[in-house]
């Protein structure tokens, strides 16, 4: 619908305190608009808080008790009218009349006596802008919520992408799908409670802490380049096979370098995959891999993520050992407090401990790793046709 249109629809609000000027502007107007009317100011602001606001207003500025320049001010405070335009009816002064008027924001002024070419052409011209003004302030909002939609539906698709991809690697291992929603789950919690110490809360804004949550299941993408006979062996590793196995750190981490170099621009989500990927077997003391870093020059987000990782690691059964307990896993990262892990942060895993051990619970029973793919290509699948 073009925006010219819209004004045979309009609702002109007249108020004035004199009968013979309200017969007069709705004679005028009433062939071409609905015409509502009010003899004071009190009427007026009655009318524009109870009823649907008027397209516009034509307001006397000389009336008893409330003047007009009140009436505008007040309209404008209300919520419904702030946008409504007002013409000013003046009958004194037009040269300080008309200065005021558009001091104060007045659409426009029209003088008394009242000449009906001048009225209806100055009406028309504030409704056409009003409609125009309407019609993109309704375009912009259906944007911005469709801007919204695809970004949700993006977001969605790029996670349920990330989920799947991980789950197939998991799928190597003797692990499964659900221990990556379970590390993602603990880790979020984690973020959310240290979000609240005063040393961590510059550090873990809402949207760092989700693109942390998502850039962990990427945590072990590099054991993708790591042999089958190495990652899947039951004993224990010979030094040259650990040598190996480390390299996962490297791998994954190159990887993703490589995937932000094809994007050819900054990603704060890759850079938070880049950090857990590469850094999550680095150990407070230095003693860790790949790069022996030490303390706080290992990341906030990797350190958070070993202590998950270790958590995960005691108590869950893989092919190469038997699950412990969640109160033997406690006792070592207690133990392992200032060596292996950030004190501050294995202390706040610890005050946490049995909301971690409510996710373990909750994700204990093991997945069909081909069925949880499959549904994950749902997911994407349905996705890309809503986009």
């Amino acid at each position: 619908m073009s925006t010219p249109n819209l004004i045979s629809h309009a609702t002109v609000l007249v108020v004035d305190d004199a009968p013979e000027n309200l017969t007069q502007l709705g004679n005028m107007l009433k062939g071409q608009y609905t015409v509502k009317i009010a003899r004071n100011g009190e009427t007026a602001l009655r009318f524009a808080t109870t009823e649907q606001a008027p397209d516009l207003i034509l307001l006397d500025i000389i009336m008893p008790g409330m003047d007009g320049y009140e009436v505008f001010r007040q309209l404008k405070e209300i919520p419904k009218t702030r946008n409504v335009p007002v013409i000013f009816l003046g009958a004194g002064n037009p040269s300080e009349d008309e200065a005021r008027s558009f001091e104060l924001g007045a659409a426009d002024l029209i003088a008394k006596p009242f000449n009906p070419t001048v009225v209806l052409a100055r009406v028309k011209a504030q409704l056409q802008l009003k409609a125009s003004a309407d019609f993109l302030r309704d375009q912009n909002s259906f944007l911005e919520q469709t801007v919204h939609q695809r970004t949700h539906e993006a977001l969605s698709v790029q996670e349920a992408a990330i989920m799947a991809m991980a789950t197939l690697i998991e799928s190597r291992g003797s692990s499964h799908g659900a221990v990556l929603r379970r590390k993602q789950q603990q880790i979020l919690i984690l973020a959310r409670h240290l979000q609240k110490k005063p040393a961590y809360a510059p550090h873990l804004s809402n949207e760092v802490i989700e693109l942390i949550r998502k850039a962990a299941p990427l945590q072990d993408i590099g054991t993708v380049g790591i042999p089958d006979r190495i990652l899947l062996k039951p004993g224990r590793l010979t030094p040259e096979e650990f040598g190996t196995m480390k390299m996962h750190a490297t791998i994954g981490f190159e990887t993703i370098l490589q995937a932000e170099k094809e994007l050819g621009k900054h990603s704060e989500f890759l850079r938070y995959a880049k950090e857990i990927t590469h850094s999550h077997q680095e150990k407070w003391d230095g003693s860790g891999y790949p790069q022996g870093l030490a303390g706080e020059a290992i990341p906030l987000s990797a350190r958070m993520a070993a202590v998950v990782d270790v958590y995960d690691a005691i108590t869950s059964k893989r092919i190469y050992k038997p699950a412990l307990s969640h109160e033997e896993a406690i006792k070592i990262i207690a133990e392992n407090r200032g060596k292996h892990f950030d004190p501050a942060i294995a202390s706040a895993f610890l005050e946490i401990a049995s909301e971690v051990r409510q996710v373990a619970q909750r994700f204990a029973e093991k997945l069909d790793v081909q069925a949880e793919i499959k549904r994950l290509e749902t997911v994407v699948d349905e996705k890309i046709e809503l986009s």
